[in-house]
């Protein structure tokens, strides 16, 4: 019974991963989708959002098969923390679709400005999303903390970004669409970057059994 419950679980771990690499497959071509202007890569975004909705009800679906065989406590903490990392990735393929879809209305008209802020906000979001999938694999709680406050730095882009888009539409009313539709873009990468703290935060919690979630809006003892 051990030896047929690891073979599971390792299948279960094995497929969640292949998740992890379809959400950040997604995000990255949406965002190539903008850059780009390329209309089929955005379509097949918006089609692979079906394959991440697939993989997250599979997820649930093994992990309810698993909760009833787990002969551990720590490997109820691996079920259930795979299960919300699952979540966020699913919610991150469909901030990879909400991206697509604004590449498709972007690429109707002009490019409005230069797309630096927007690649450079997906790496660091991406980075993250790889570092915490990393930590969790790898069972390294000190990398999943170090990845919790790095959202910030997508935050502030995202921020800078909102101010020059603003201005854009003050001064010229006829770009408000394209900026209008670059704010929500870069609004899912601040997103992304949020799920990707949200799995460093479980990863955290699957190694010492310690929930940091809101630590810094608790009241010193």
């Amino acid at each position: 019974m051990p030896r047929h419950f690891d073979d599971e679980l390792a299948k279960f771990k094995e497929i969640l991963l292949i998740m992890g690499s379809y959400a950040e497959s997604s995000v990255s071509q949406a965002v190539q989708a903008v850059t780009d202007r390329n209309d089929q890569l955005a379509e097949l975004v918006q089609h692979n959002d079906d394959i991440m909705d697939r993989y997250e009800i599979d997820i649930d679906d093994m992990a309810i098969n698993l909760l009833a065989k787990a002969p551990l406590a720590t490997d109820l903490r691996l079920i259930t923390v795979a299960m919300k990392i699952s979540q966020n990735l699913e919610r991150i393929g469909d901030e990879a679709t909400t991206i697509a879809r604004r590449a498709l209305e972007l690429n109707t008209e002009p490019q409005l400005k230069s797309y630096i802020d927007i690649p450079r906000m997906a790496g660091i979001a991406l980075a993250l999303l790889r570092e915490s999938l990393d930590a969790f694999v790898n069972k390294q709680p000190e990398k999943a903390r170090a990845v919790v406050p790095r959202d910030k730095e997508v935050d502030a882009l995202n921020r800078q970004l909102y101010r020059e888009l603003s201005s854009y539409m003050v001064e010229n009313p006829s770009t408000i669409s394209r900026c209008l539709n670059l704010m929500t873009v870069a609004k899912s990468l601040e997103r992304v970057a949020d799920h990707a703290a949200n799995i460093a935060e479980e990863v955290v919690y699957l190694c010492e059994a310690r929930d940091i979630r809101h630590e810094a809006n608790k009241p010193l003892p």
